[in-house]
This record gives structure tokens, C-alpha cells and sequence, in this order.
């Protein structure tokens, strides 16, 4: 997230309540999670298992709870609690605006667009031309949905980031200021949800075609001309590249890629980043065709445990 305009160290500082390393007027362009940070970002980091990937990544102000050594051409904003902190920065910077209207004021709906009756658009919405929006879909706040897009009823974008921070009184949530971006002629069926980014987008590419009931992770970037089928779970900061297809049930885990022109059959769980066009099955995934071969396979353990008795 990019903030309206540049803010000087000591301004940030003073919103948060902490001090900080580097000049009262270092600039401050914005706010990003580690995966998506650039120059002029603030990133969080609240462990000392993560500092160093912290203060090595692009971002130029680390928001963090020890003072440490500062990297040349960085500054430090040093906090009790970075975690509440990120979260008082977002609040400031994109807060949340209550409607009590179908569709926002600020939203913007592009010539021959259809919306259907009772559908939730919420402040900032951009939607293109020549797309139609069925019954009941939320769309929140800075949604933007590009042209000859279809969303089918119950589908929800833009929902929060599952993304908490487990403290003694319960779990904390990370407030969520990024958005959903959909691209042109994407279809997108019934009941899905695809939640907004932490800091950034969650993009689904163009061409590609979403069936029912499907969960999309935060920060996640699905390419071009994908297919998903229906009950596919994609956690949150992954990279789908283009021409990948899902069949339903799949689940894929957090941080991965993958890779263009992958094929994943039905009910796979996949936990690790794709070769182009793999074909894979089974949960762990692997390669299709060894998958089925074990599978034979073990039609024939019984008879080999009775010869195994007769020998002995």
C-alpha cells in the first residue's frame, strides 16, 4: 500500500508513538508485507528469527521491536509491539468506512455492465465494461474488476486476510489494506471467495475461468488462462502462472508456485513449487503417472503377505 503522499520518519513516528534510526525527514512512501515490499516501503518484523530478512529486503524502514544495527541507507522505527503497530498504520492509511448504500458513491461501473439485484458494492469499486455481476455478490471496499468479467451469486471478494498473530488473550488479526484485482473475461463462479491482499493485490489473470465453491488466499496471483475447478483451496502468497489447471478438491499450500501449463488432478494437496507443465496426483502431490503405479500396487500386497506366510 502506497500512502497519499511521502510522510517523513518523524511523522510516522509520531502516529505509532515509537522512536526511531535515521533522519526526522527520511521519507516514507508506503507500507507492504516482506514478500511485496519495495523502496521506500515499511515492512514489520517482531522475531529475531526474521530480522535479517527484514532489514535485508527492499524495504527501506523496518518497523521492529529491538534496536539493532541499521543497514546503510535504512532507518528503524523501533516498537513494543511492530504487529499493533502495522496495524495502527493501516488504520490510519486506508480505514475502514461503514455503507449504508447497495453501491458505494465512489463506485464506478463501466458502460453495459449488469448488476443484479441485491449485490454489495462497496467505496472505491472499479468495474469495467460489459460485465455482469448475478444476485447477492459482495464486492468490498477498492475492488477492481476489469472488462467481459462474470461473478455468479453468493461470491464474496475482498474478504480479510487470514492472518493472525497468537497472543496470550487469543489471536490478534493483521488488518487487511490491500485489494482484489480481477482482470478481463474472467468468469467466476457461485459462492466463491477470494480475500483481499494484506498490503497488496490478490489478482486473478486474465482469460481465466473459476468454478463454484472456491477459496483464494490472500496476496495470491493466479496468471492467465487458468482453470480451476470446484472446492480448490489456494492459500495465501501464492503464484499460479498462466495456463495451469486445478481439478476440484485440490489444495495448495502457502508460498509456492505454480509453475505455467502444470496439471493437478482432483483431491491432491500440493506443498511444494511445480515444474513446468508437471502433470500430479495425490496428496502429497507427485507425478501422475508414478502416483497411479503405486496405486496398482497395492492390490497386490495381500497376496504378497500369504506368499510371504507360506515361505515361512
Amino acid at each position: 500500500m502506497k500512502f497519499p503522499h511521502p510522510y517523513k520518519l518523524k511523522e510516522i513516528s509520531e502516529i505509532i508513538g515509537s522512536t526511531y534510526v535515521g533522519a526526522d525527514d527520511f521519507s516514507v512512501l508506503g507500507m507492504n508485507e516482506i514478500h511485496v515490499v519495495e523502496p521506500g516501503d515499511i515492512v514489520f518484523v517482531d522475531h529475531p528469527k526474521y530480522y535479517d530478512k527484514a532489514l535485508n529486503s527492499n524495504a527501506t524502514v523496518i518497523l521492529i521491536n529491538k534496536k539493532v544495527d541499521c543497514p546503510e541507507g535504512k532507518a528503524l522505527l523501533i516498537s513494543d509491539d511492530p504487529f499493533r503497530d502495522f496495524n495502527t498504520l493501516t488504520d490510519k492509511f486506508r480505514p475502514f468506512v461503514s455503507s449504508s448504500a447497495l453501491v458505494a458513491d465512489s463506485a464506478k461501473i463501466g458502460e453495459g455492465s449488469i448488476i443484479q439485484p441485491n449485490t454489495f458494492i462497496g467505496h472505491n469499486v472499479v468495474i469495467g465494461k460489459n460485465c455482469l455481476i448475478h444476485s447477492n455478490v459482495s464486492i468490498y471496499d477498492d475492488t477492481v474488476i476489469e472488462d467481459n468479467v462474470t461473478i455468479h451469486a453468493n461470491t464474496v471478494l475482498g474478504a480479510n486476510a487470514f492472518y493472525y498473530k497468537k497472543r496470550p488473550e487469543g489471536y490478534d488479526r493483521l488488518k487487511s489494506s490491500g485489494r482484489v484485482v480481477i482482470k478481463s473475461n474472467v468468469d467466476i463462479g457461485a459462492s466463491c471467495t477470494i480475500d483481499r491482499g494484506v498490503t497488496a493485490d490478490t489478482t486473478i489473470g486474465e482469460g481465466s475461468k473459476l468454478d463454484n465453491q472456491i477459496q483464494v488466499g490472500h496476496d495470491t496471483i493466479i496468471g492467465k488462462n487458468c482453470l480451476i475447478a470446484s472446492q480448490t483451496g489456494i492459500a495465501g502468497c501464492v503464484v499460479v502462472e498462466d495456463d495451469v489447471t486445478l481439478w476440484g478438491q485440490v489444495g495448495v499450500k502457502s508460498g509456492i508456485t505454480i509453475s505455467k501449463g502444470t496439471v493437478i488432478y482432483a483431491q491432491s494437496g500440493l506443498g511444494h513449487t511445480t515444474n513446468e507443465n508437471d502433470v500430479l496426483f495425490g496428496s502429497p502431490a507427485g507425478e501422475a503417472h508414478q502416483k497411479f503405479k503405486e496405486l496398482a500396487s497395492i492390490r497386490f500386497i495381500p497376496e504378497l503377505l500369504r506368499k510371504t506366510k507360506h515361505l515361512k
